[in-house]
């Protein structure tokens, strides 16, 4: 009446496999660490869009350079779109990918991408508050 099953459960091939591929806390802390300061660099490429400075310039520099070192090669970057954003809405978002990738970088005691993105978030708190009117856009 029912046809036997032919072929082994999904739940004892997967238990017994050593080919599946696992990556290490290290190994997955590196990819989050590298796309949180990929998206920090992509927010810094359109703050420079916008305007240019040797501080974003330097930032970008160093940016790329720990991207390179997490990933193994260079990251891919973006030309900033052609309207341009609000400055303090891609400051905000600097702010909060620098704490993001501050974060991930004390969890796997890395003091570079930490003091890196320590300094970013300082950078991003000082530009907000060079102008008091979008301080109060924060909320």
């Amino acid at each position: 009446m029912y046809e036997p099953i032919r072929t082994k459960s999904v739940h004892s091939t997967m238990a017994g496999s050593s080919d599946f591929p696992h990556r290490s806390r290290e190994e997955e802390l590196d990819i989050q660490l590298a796309g949180h300061l990929s998206a920090l660099l992509a927010v810094t490429d359109e703050l420079r869009a916008q305007a240019p400075s040797a501080d974003l310039d330097a930032a970008a520099d160093r940016l790329v350079a720990q991207v390179c070192r997490l990933r193994g090669g260079k990251p891919l970057r973006a030309t900033p779109g052609a309207a341009p954003g609000d400055p303090a809405a891609l400051h905000r978002r600097a702010h909060a990918l620098a704490g993001r990738a501050l974060v991930v970088a004390a969890s796997r005691a890395d003091t570079a991408v930490a003091i890196l993105a320590a300094e970013r978030m300082d950078a991003h708190t000082a530009a907000l508050a060079a102008d008091p009117a979008e301080l109060t856009a924060t909320g």
